[in-house]
């Protein structure tokens, strides 16, 4: 073969790659999905003790971080002083341990399906939380796609045949804090210069979390887990499960390090509407006319504010790359226009 066969097949091993990491992901993110909720809903397994289980992912997950990073030497460790530490990821782990309690709680009341069409919501609250911290600038055709997407929410709330106010209070919480720590990263850690991967993330932030969510467990869930004298801890479905946890990180550092997070968010995409549909036809959830028409109309609102991202990074990425030719034409105009002036 040729240079263009050679390509050809460059191309096409590329492509097959990408695919293959994108299915991974899919697989992993709608097992652990769908795993937490068989473990907590009361009809399934009936272990409903979202903030042991957080805490359980939390402690596997610092774990195997701390061999990867500091034993197997997987990734490079982030130079980060004491003061940084704490003034930065202290923060994101409050935020992300708040994020993690509230979303598994969800799944005791909430439909997998339902669950999905909420978490549409994320974009919403990613932008107003970032107009309000000034990381975003309020534009109104942005905030009619926000309203846009909200309608659709509603709408899908609307037509819920399972709707449970706690429930719906516990994932639109989920869904704040989670914005405000992805906000919160942008500022604490970006600005600084300071990024994390999926591994060194978990390195940092899973040991915090895990202290956070200690003090609510001991009074919460403690208490009723130490009566419980029946339950014994089942090393099969809890290793399991937090190993698919861990496993959906690794998932995340190779899908966006090998792609882009764009392919991420489409995938995103294309796992919901796989949930809803094994929700519906494996779980046997009610999912409503009046569901879908709400979440189509959400999940377009989603699809452009996603287009309107991209559009605008590839405008940012064109204005970097100005031609020296063109960008030395420019100064020497500026330097004549310069001379003129000084000349009258």
């Amino acid at each position: 073969m040729g240079k263009g066969g050679s390509l050809s097949e460059g191309v096409i091993k590329k492509i097959l790659l990408s695919y293959t990491y994108v299915a991974i992901w899919i697989f992993l993110s709608f097992t652990v999905i769908v795993y937490n909720k068989y473990i907590l809903d009361k009809k399934m397994y009936n272990w409903p003790f979202p903030i042991s289980l957080t805490m359980i992912h939390m402690s596997f997950c610092a774990g195997l971080a701390f061999l990867l990073v500091r034993v197997f030497k997987f990734v490079e460790p982030i130079t980060m002083t004491r003061e940084v530490y704490l003034s930065s990821v202290v923060p994101i782990g409050a935020l992300y341990s708040l994020s993690l309690w509230l979303s598994n709680s969800a799944y005791i009341y909430l439909s997998v399906s339902f669950i999905q069409m909420l978490k549409a919501l994320m974009p919403v609250a990613v932008y107003s939380i970032g107009v309000s911290f000034k990381k975003e600038t309020f534009k109104t055709d942005t905030m009619v796609n926000m309203l846009s997407i909200s309608v659709g929410v509603a709408i899908a709330a609307y037509g819920e045949a399972r709707f449970d106010t706690w429930g719906v209070i516990l994932q639109l919480g989920a869904v704040v804090f989670e914005a405000t720590r992805l906000v919160l990263i942008q500022i604490l850690l970006s600005s600084k210069g300071i990024t994390l991967n999926p591994i060194t993330s978990l390195y940092y932030v899973a040991p915090c979390c895990l202290a956070f969510l200690l003090v609510p467990w001991i009074y919460v869930e403690y208490p009723t887990l130490r009566d419980t004298s029946s339950f014994h801890f089942d090393y099969v479905i809890f290793g399991t499960n937090s190993l698919c946890a861990f496993a959906l990180n690794l998932a995340v550092f190779l899908l966006v390090g090998k792609t882009s997070a764009l392919t991420m968010n489409v995938a995103g995409v294309v796992k919901d509407w796989l949930l809803i549909a094994f929700s519906w036809s494996v779980i046997k959830d009610t999912v409503t006319p009046i569901n879908l028409v709400g979440y189509g109309l959400a999940f377009l609102g989603v699809a452009y504010y996603n287009h309107s991202k991209l559009q605008a990074l590839k405008a940012k990425e064109a204005q970097k790359k100005v031609p020296p030719a063109d960008e030395e034409a420019n100064n020497r105009l500026l330097e004549a226009e310069g001379e003129g002036r000084e000349g009258k």
